[in-house]
């Protein structure tokens, strides 16, 4: 079991969660491991949180994972960081994308959105990579890039940087935004 690494992308509807962990799926797929992925969208399509799972290695048997065995949490947005922390293992990796989507409970007044997310998140034992990608994104050209720049430095932390991961992008994206995505991805890659 040692050999399986488990992957939680988190985010909020219509921020490309589910196209980033497809095309980090097929990339595995592609270089031969075992994959197993699972979705849940709730109410993505009303900006609601979106989570997806991927665990791949040798053999893999179940594609759900348990709290505290997550090796890598990609968050599309600071506060879902903060909503699946605790799946994390100890001195796991959470890359975070700085960036807020406030809740329609935020927007109306019933809520008040936390200024100190990422201060709390650094309280735990883990690794943290705070990415700009909003701003990054904007910089090329399209901030609905930001799931490329995300998956760039997933893939990066993993050291999965050897699989053709521009092939498999150029079969999942719009080719009116390859260049654009490519660009992004390879924006995430090289994020120290």
């Amino acid at each position: 079991m040692s050999n399986i690494k488990n992957i939680l992308f988190v985010g909020v509807g219509g921020q490309g969660t589910i196209l980033a962990s497809k095309i980090f799926t097929e990339g595995l797929i592609k270089s031969g491991y075992d994959v197993k992925m699972s979705e849940v969208h709730g109410m993505a399509q009303r900006g609601g949180s979106v989570v997806t799972q991927v665990r791949y290695g040798e053999k893999v048997y179940s594609p759900l994972i348990e709290k505290g065995t997550v090796d890598v949490i990609v968050s599309f947005e600071k506060i879902e960081a903060a909503r699946w922390i605790e799946f994390l293992k100890e001195n796991g990796t959470v890359i975070i994308n700085d960036y807020e989507i406030r809740p329609i409970t935020v927007l109306v007044g019933n809520e008040v959105y936390p200024e100190d997310v990422l201060e709390k998140i650094s309280q735990n034992p883990i690794k943290i990579k705070v990415i700009h990608a909003y701003e990054k994104a904007k910089d090329i050209g399209n901030s609905k890039v930001q799931n490329s720049i995300l998956l760039g430095a997933l893939v990066k932390a993993c050291g999965l940087e050897k699989i053709d991961w521009e092939e498999i992008i150029k079969s999942n994206v719009n080719a009116k935004f390859l260049d654009m995505n490519i660009k992004a991805f390879n924006i995430g890659n090289e994020i120290e």
